[in-house]
């Protein structure tokens, strides 16, 4: 029994790795015969090379809502990007912000003259709030907090703050599935061996050929540490280890970002999935 039969819904993805194209085994897209004939919106449809925002993504997942509603289906948001799911949650509405390319190339230099570390220090002074649920290693979003109160005076969680007033257009429900630490850590480490087996390295290595440079997919989880033992930096073993440990963290990320929305009703991901998918039904009467 699955849950988008069981709802009549088709799927919005809410990943921002599976949005790009050519990124199939590290982001462990869904193949045609996992999604069972069901129609999934915002997946494989934006190239490695090209920037995509949390903005982008709620205009075209908001399209995509309205497009299943009046088909007379029920949406069903799939995906652990926490800012993408709370850019529809709470009806974000992001300011239309200009690229400074000068700027970002200029942030992009001093990351790596640097180090990664001087620019997280100075983003967390400009918004310590926003730096909490961001990792020191996370390179986009720390350039991202950065070039927001560079090109606006104001502070990524000042902007979300002030474009939180709109009123939702739907009604919603949030559910997280959780299991016990260790079964979650054994999965995701058998999870990077399975993809390392499938053809990450390879999958990595024909991404930079092709757009020869680092696109700014390329700092993806799963994606970053393949590049670093590419470029000669670290070893396969270490670029390996070091993915089951970014991947671990991010984890325990997401679980405290889905806590702090206090709507969240939390699933066994161990228990039947009938259960679970009862106790869903349940919840949204």
């Amino acid at each position: 029994m699955n849950l988008q039969n069981k709802l009549t819904g088709e799927i919005v993805s809410a990943d921002s790795m599976q949005i790009y194209k050519e990124m199939n085994i590290g982001s462990a897209k869904p193949t045609e015969e996992e999604m069972q004939g069901i129609k999934h919106y915002l997946l494989d449809f934006v190239s490695p090379k090209d920037r995509y925002s949390v903005a982008d993504y709620k205009k075209e997942a908001d399209k995509a809502i309205r497009k299943i509603i009046e088909k007379g289906k029920i949406p069903i948001v799939v995906g652990g990007t926490g800012l993408y799911v709370d850019s529809l949650i709470y009806n974000i509405d992001y300011p239309e912000i200009e690229f400074d390319v000068a700027y970002r190339t200029s942030l992009e230099h001093r990351a790596k003259e640097e180090g990664l570390q001087i620019l997280y220090k100075e983003a967390v002074e400009i918004d310590p709030e926003a730096m909490k649920r961001i990792s020191p290693n996370d390179q986009k979003r720390i350039l991202r907090v950065l070039e927001l109160y560079h090109q606006t005076g104001k502070t990524k969680t000042q902007q979300e703050i002030e474009s939180r007033k709109n009123k939702v257009p739907y009604d919603y429900h949030v559910f997280a599935l959780t299991m016990d630490r260790e079964k979650l850590y054994d999965r995701i480490n058998k999870r990077v061996d399975m993809m390392i087996e499938q053809g990450l390295i390879e999958e990595v290595q024909n991404i930079i050929q092709k757009y020869n440079e680092y696109p700014t997919a390329m700092q993806a989880l799963g994606y970053k540490e393949i590049k670093e033992y590419l470029d000669g930096t670290i070893t396969k073993e270490e670029a390996i280890e070091k993915v089951k440990q970014e991947t671990r963290k991010y984890a325990k990320r997401q679980l405290t970002w889905f806590r702090k929305n206090k709507q969240t009703i939390w699933l066994d991901a161990m228990q039947d999935k009938k259960e679970n998918i009862k106790i869903i039904l349940e919840g949204m009467n």
